[in-house]
């Protein structure tokens, strides 16, 4: 398994910014299909955006579409989740994770269970 480090989270602001970072090791990243998930406190991992091995496809939840977009620099063996017009409803513990996948196909992933490997999380909070 791959391992995942998640970093960027913090207090910001509704309307601000951030930028989760999701840093693999251990495995070919290139193999793994990148899922950001969030948490918020007594409710349900939820999924929020996903991209393929190659960085080619892309989707979203509905409530970030527009908002979040997720990437991957496979060279540098790390995902990003920049996050843009945030609001209250966005503060969660924000989760990476990865599923191996084969290369051949570009698939996406919408379920937690789905996926093999987590990362530790990042708290973001956004204040009103």
């Amino acid at each position: 398994q791959v391992q995942l480090v998640e970093s960027g989270g913090g207090l910001v602001q509704a309307g601000g910014s951030l930028r989760l970072s999701c840093a693999a090791s251990g495995r070919t990243f290139s193999s793994y299909v990148v899922g950001w998930f969030r948490q918020a406190p007594g409710k349900e991992r939820t999924f929020v955006a996903a991209i393929n091995w190659s960085g080619t496809d892309t989707r979203y939840s509905g409530s970030v579409r527009g908002r979040f977009t997720i990437s991957r620099d496979n060279p540098k063996n790390t995902a990003y989740l920049e996050m843009n017009s945030l609001e209250p409803e966005d503060t969660a513990d924000y989760y990476c994770a990865a599923k191996l996948v084969s290369t051949y196909y570009s698939s996406i992933y919408y379920s937690p269970e789905d996926y093999e490997s987590w990362g530790q999380g990042t708290q973001v909070t956004v204040s009103s």
